[in-house]
């Protein structure tokens, strides 16, 4: 059966319910500990910072699907359902026998897959009667998703923007401030742990793990306000199971089944995304691809991270979170693939991960990940966001691979962001400057020795 270049659902064939993959998991991440008394936290203690039924999202693993409310699926349509691409002109490039797709979630103006998580939590917000919402980006995305959709539902966003994507995308805060957000670069001098993480290191290109910090101190000192955040958490990855769902509908119809999916790690709300509707398989005991996750050199919190107890923020006021980490206090260097630049990995990912669910995770220098970028924007005529441009290099090397062994396999992989607006990033690459700072074994080992001592 001959493959479009697009295969497009149509709106009956769109997801009308979030899978819940926990529902399917054998064994449950660890729970979330309360920093003050170590123990397990409960709806209460979540209630002061998140929107209740994202509380009862975050804490269900009973139902494998949650229905999509009328009001989000509505929005959902303005830029959903979202298309599987074979990759032909990259196959012809690469000359390999593999057949190459990639799930596109780039065509909406915050540019990236957030807006389906993004949506979800200001609609319930809304519900509650939530006026304000305050959050975290890195790269930019997460917050354009998040203004258009406060817009959207007409809720007050306050935005703390990583300094160093904040100084790399200045036009990303112009289009968060065109849907009424305000955007404070973090770390800053607006709350106390923003003046404390200044204090100590003035010079700071901040992280996201100081962003969240920030906003959650705003959030709790604010009247009628609650925190959102954007990949991480269990709730938001389920959100995102919409990508991973269309896209099996989506092969199903010309009897596609990969034998790779590939998707980068940041915080897990693309990867989990991707993954969801074949790792349910898997989970099943069933036929199930391999699983690889695509990570940056410079921020290798899966393949270099401990499996612990950590605080998911710089400032260390969130819960404790089971998860791989690089520890709370760790800074990554300020490398172009912001929304990669977080010290932990969600729970759900580190748990299936260590479980060996998740096959393999590799982490990638910067100028091989935009040299396959480069190469993706000239043949198949997308510019693709860094983050994405690592489940590309990745994707590349398992044609050429192919290529050597003959192996016709199907590929498909997450394009989940454009970079149009990482100009800064792809000039850096063409002039050569471009560099990445890995971390010694001896900066790693020094910000483990500062986890967290659980019981």
């Amino acid at each position: 059966m001959d493959i479009p270049y697009k295969i497009y659902l149509n709106e009956e064939e769109m997801p009308k319910a979030w899978y819940n993959i926990k529902a399917d998991m054998k064994e449950q991440h660890d729970p979330f500990l309360h920093p003050a008394t170590g123990k397990p936290c409960t709806k209460e203690d979540l209630l002061p910072v998140f929107c209740e039924e994202l509380i009862d999202q975050e804490l269900n693993t009973t139902d494998r699907f949650i229905e999509i409310p009328e009001e989000i699926r509505n929005f959902y349509r303005m830029f959903r359902p979202s298309p599987v691409v074979r990759a032909y002109c990259l196959e012809k490039a690469l000359d390999t026998p593999a057949r190459i797709f990639y799930k596109f979630e780039g065509a909406n103006t915050s540019g990236s897959h957030k807006l389906n998580s993004a949506a979800a939590q200001v609609y319930y917000a809304k519900k509650q009667g939530i006026t304000h919402l305050t959050t975290e980006t890195g790269a930019g995305q997460w917050g354009t998703a998040l203004s258009m959709a406060c817009a959207y539902f007409d809720v007050d966003l306050t935005v703390y923007m990583v300094k160093g994507s904040a100084l790399q995308k200045p036009y990303r805060k112009s289009i968060m401030e065109t849907y009424g957000a305000k955007v404070i670069s973090s770390p800053s001098d607006t709350t106390e742990v923003g003046r404390k993480i200044l204090e100590e290191n003035p010079d700071t290109s901040g992280s996201l793990g100081c962003a969240i910090s920030e906003a959650i101190e705003t959030s709790v000192k604010t009247e009628n306000c609650r925190y959102v955040l954007g990949s991480v958490l269990d709730h938001v990855l389920m959100h995102q199971s919409v990508i991973g769902l269309e896209a099996k509908i989506a092969l199903d119809k010309y009897g596609v089944y990969p034998d790779v999916v590939i998707g980068c790690a940041g915080g897990g709300s693309n990867l989990g995304g991707l993954i969801s509707a074949y790792m349910a398989d898997k989970l099943q005991g069933k036929k199930a691809p391999k699983f690889i996750a695509v990570e940056p050199l410079s921020c290798p919190s899966l393949s270099r991270g401990k499996y612990a107890y950590d605080f998911g923020d710089t400032g260390q006021i969130t819960p404790l979170i089971k998860m791989y980490t690089l520890g709370a206090g760790f800074m990554p260097a300020p490398n172009y693939a912001g929304g990669l630049r977080y010290h932990g990995m969600s729970p759900v990912i580190s748990k299936l991960y260590h479980d060996g669910f998740i096959d393999e995770v590799r982490a990638e220098e910067q100028r091989r990940v935009f040299d396959a970028a480069t190469l993706f924007a000239r043949v198949e005529g997308t510019l693709p966001a860094p983050e994405s441009a690592h489940a590309i290099r990745v994707a590349i090397d398992e044609a050429l691979a192919c290529k050597e062994t003959g192996e016709a396999k199907d590929i498909l992989f997450g394009l989940t962001g454009t970079g149009y607006f990482d100009m800064t990033a792809y000039a850096s690459y063409h002039e050569g400057t471009m560099s990445d700072y890995i971390p010694s074994d001896e900066e790693l080992e020094a910000s483990f020795a500062k986890l967290p001592k659980v019981e």
